[in-house]
């Protein structure tokens, strides 16, 4: 059997924007979902998980590792891409911001990491945790945005929102671990 590699986007977060975003942590929406997800057939296989170092995304791995028993083992170079130099937008100006992001990959839009950059980062961080032995599928847990910079690295497609999740979070997509295209688009985590 093929071994996977999933990629999940942490679900809905509690927003502040007194908190700096990277330590924004789930809702209690956000970890709703997370525990439908732990059970269902396509965690079955996962030995590994691997989240980045946002609390966010540490939460999500959490709650999908605690029915197995497994660690969470968190990653740098997996965390979203910068966005410090503006912090919290609200959210017509953040998808305004997001669209130029990933329009002009090799840009830096109002001081944000250029996506390509973000891509190259999420690319290497992968790779190095698929290079390391192990059994079982493994599953990644990350931020949208870069998610979606590693679908169109996979998939051999030019940085698009086109390609972004639906939703706004709590999705995901599967790839071989061995090397691939993914397996189909992102889609909803817990269903």
């Amino acid at each position: 059997m093929t071994r996977l590699a999933h990629y999940v986007s942490h679900p809905e977060v509690a927003i502040d924007p007194a908190v700096p975003v990277p330590e924004w942590g789930l809702s209690a929406r956000g970890r709703e979902r997370a525990a439908i997800a732990a059970a269902l057939p396509w965690m079955a296989g996962v030995r590994r998980i691997m989240a980045s170092t946002e609390r966010k995304a540490i939460e999500t791995a959490e709650i999908l590792a605690a029915p197995r028993g497994l660690a969470v083992e968190t990653r740098e170079g997996m965390h979203e891409n910068d966005r410090s130099a503006t912090g919290f937008l609200p959210p017509p100006e953040f998808e305004a911001t997001a669209n130029r992001f990933f329009a002009h990959p090799e840009e830096s839009v109002r001081g944000w990491e250029r996506a390509i950059d973000a891509q190259a980062r999420i690319r290497a961080a992968v790779a190095a945790a698929l290079a390391e032995p192990g059994e079982g599928d493994i599953c990644f847990v990350g931020h949208g945005g870069v998610g979606t910079l590693l679908y169109c690295a996979l998939a051999g497609l030019a940085i698009d929102r086109r390609h972004d999740q639906p939703g706004g979070g709590g999705n995901r997509y599967a790839f071989p671990a061995a090397g691939g295209a993914p397996e189909g688009g992102w889609r909803p985590f817990d269903r």
